[in-house]
């Protein structure tokens, strides 16, 4: 029989003597449970807004990148691809060139991030699914046609397929020397190209994205045979992993190959440090709530200091009078703790279920909060609860322990 265990319940249990011990201990547990279930919900909900991200950009994103480790391109021939094509696990092999580029329409301009891209793209992107305007299709009656994102048409005030006024796109011509010639005839490169389709993924890339056919790209930019990257998609039922680590070792050291996670590792790191942040916040949050417990449990041991001599003068040790009143505080927060999670669990289950609370923007990519419950997310919200139970209950429970046998009978 565990006896400080046996003590430390009924502790619990019992009415206190002092009504005051009893409010501290119960408003100990209330803040303990409020903490815990504050803590559930935000990181559910940074685990909600990274899954998000990852949806976004799934409607444009490879499974696989391959890029050059140094310089921004890389020669590329048939015998190239169909190498990389005939590795196991590779379903398809898109060509990009991908660059900066000012795009002209009427009288307005800005600077665009320009992605040409080979036919076979549709079969490698979802980005057709992205389309709210116009047709995906990047070729059609004989001619080249640009989606762009809807933040680029805005800006720019773009007419779908005008004939009359094409979009211009410029591109600095590499004529060997350090400085750009000041005559613009002669310092760019330029052609022309309509607007076919308007794509809504996610505001980086609606701002500032357009895709057009890789001819196109590659006589604008004089790229020949070189290319940014090539996207790779994996076979259905194939694991990432395994065919990104054989490319590595058949591509060698000049290449790198970029899973989804490590193509916006920018993105999800920040998203990753601020859930980090957040925790630690919250974390001193229910220590300062846990603090409650320090003062009842000082009052209790004040209150049993009867109980203890009795206790020491039967035979009890010291270890079992520290281990009496640390179950005491572990019993009053866990108790608090197990109650946030269920409220904290229950609440996020009916956000993911019935979506109780919208995002409140007409132009939001979710109509409600993004929640996603994750088991690491609660352990680890467990342990940090141990670790503050044991810092604040340590020294009321040593106190117990040393108080003198001879003052308390």
């Amino acid at each position: 029989m565990n006896v400080p265990l046996l003590i430390a319940r009924r502790y619990f249990l019992s009415k206190k003597k002092r009504n005051i011990i009893s409010i501290i201990s119960n408003i100990s547990m209330v803040g303990v449970a409020v903490g815990t279930m504050a803590l559930i919900i935000v990181l559910s909900v940074f685990n909600g807004l990274e899954e998000v991200a990852r949806s976004l950009y799934g409607k444009s994103d490879p499974d696989l990148v391959i890029s050059a480790v140094q310089g921004k391109s890389f020669a590329v021939d048939t015998r190239f691809v169909k190498r990389i094509q005939t590795l196991p696990g590779v379903a398809l092999v898109t060509e990009v060139i991908e660059d900066n580029a000012l795009l002209q329409y009427r009288d307005r301009q800005m600077v665009v991030k320009m992605k040409g891209v080979s036919d076979n793209y549709y079969h490698q992107s979802n980005i057709d699914s992205a389309i709210v305007e116009g047709s995906s299709q990047l070729h059609r009656d004989g001619m080249d046609y640009a989606l762009l994102g809807a933040g680029v048409q805005h800006e720019l005030s773009i007419a779908l397929d005008n004939r009359f006024s094409p979009m211009r796109l410029l591109y600095p011509r590499n004529t060997g020397r350090k400085t750009l010639s000041m005559n613009p005839e002669t310092a760019f490169n330029e052609q022309n190209i309509l607007a076919g389709g308007v794509f809504l993924i996610e505001q980086h890339v609606d701002d500032s994205y357009i895709f057009v056919p890789l001819e196109f790209a590659r006589t604008l930019l004089h790229y020949e045979n070189r290319r940014t990257a090539l996207e790779v998609k994996v076979k259905d039922g194939q694991e990432i992993d395994q065919v990104k680590k054989a490319l590595k070792q058949q591509l060698g050291q000049g290449f790198k190959v970029l899973d989804s996670d490590e193509q916006h590792l920018s993105l999800l790191k920040a998203i990753k440090v601020e859930k980090m942040f957040v925790f630690i916040t919250f974390a001193f949050i229910l220590l300062i709530a846990s603090i409650n417990i320090f003062f009842s449990l000082s009052m209790l041991v004040i209150d049993k200091h009867k109980d203890i001599a009795v206790l020491m003068a039967m035979g009890a040790s010291s270890r079992t009078i520290r281990n009496i009143f640390l179950l005491e505080g572990a019993i009053v927060a866990q108790v608090g703790a197990f109650t946030g999670l269920v409220f904290g669990i229950g609440i996020c289950w009916a956000q993911q279920t019935f979506h109780l609370v919208g995002m409140g923007m007409a132009t939001s990519v979710v109509d409600s909060y993004p929640v996603k419950m994750q088991f690491s997310d609660i352990a680890l919200t467990g342990v940090a609860i141990i670790f503050i139970t044991i810092a604040v209950s340590i020294r009321p429970a040593l106190n117990a322990a040393s108080l003198n046998l001879r003052d308390n009978l």
